[in-house]
């Protein structure tokens, strides 16, 4: 086999996906027949080299796994934390494969995640061109006027880069003697840092609580806080053909 790119070696591998894999690479961590490989772009044979992460060699005929989580708050979508938090890797007992989380979920938000270690499909459905839907549930404060969602529809700058859209539905409304208080569903296609409760935020209305309710077209109601399950292959291939929509 002809050699090719360390990064997607790693991704293929399911040690990480790409974008973490640079990560690993720059920091000294991967080694190839011995050697630390710091430099992206760096290349090497899957089949021929010894390639190491951490010191422990890489299996590149791993068994694919991927897993839906419904995480609850207080979590950290990460594999490790530094500062000693709770990661949603500590929900998978059971596990032996090294998958790793899809995207990001907040600390203080909870809601369904997927965790694999199929890097290509990791990268798809977090790469930007193929804007797959996440579908979300958050209870705010007050209650949004018709011009309010009709505002986070067409758009409101939370950052420097482009107006933040969304496709939202008042669900339900209710009044109380701490305030009035609603649920909104928001459908968005990209996922910029927080990018729910600064668009909220922006329109008068702070995020009491945020669930990810759905992901492509994976749902699951059933799913409680902390548990997970495994996907199954009709869900799979559904992401996958999700992801080539471009």
């Amino acid at each position: 086999m002809s050699d090719i790119r360390l990064q997607k070696i790693l991704s293929t591998a399911g040690v990480a996906s790409r974008r973490a894999a640079e990560v690993l690479i720059q920091e000294g961590r991967v080694t190839v027949n011995g050697a630390v490989f710091d430099t992206l772009g760096s290349r090497a044979d899957p089949l021929g080299d010894e390639i190491r992460v951490d010191g422990r060699r890489i299996n590149s005929s791993v068994r694919r796994r991927y897993f839906l989580l419904n995480k609850p708050r207080g979590y950290v979508t990460t594999r490790y934390d530094p500062h000693g938090r709770k990661t949603v890797l500590d929900l998978l007992s059971g596990v032996d494969e090294y998958v790793y989380p899809v995207g990001r979920l907040d600390y203080d938000s909870e809601g369904l995640l997927l965790l694999t270690n199929d890097g290509d499909l990791a990268a798809r459905l977090t790469h930007p061109r193929h804007s797959v839907e996440r579908v979300y549930e958050a209870r705010i404060r007050g209650i949004p006027t018709p011009d309010t969602l009709r505002k986070l529809s067409s758009g409101v700058r939370i950052d420097v880069s482009k107006p933040a859209r969304a496709a939202v539905r008042l669900v339900r409304t209710w009044r109380s003697q701490t305030g009035n208080q609603s649920v909104i569903t928001m459908s968005i296609r990209e996922g910029r840092n927080r990018q729910i409760r600064k668009m909220c935020q922006a329109v008068g209305h702070s995020v009491v609580r945020l669930r990810r309710i759905q992901i492509g077209t994976v749902r699951d109601k059933r799913l409680k806080l902390g548990q997970f399950r495994e996907l199954s292959v009709k869900e799979v291939e559904t992401l996958r053909r999700a992801t080539t929509k471009c």
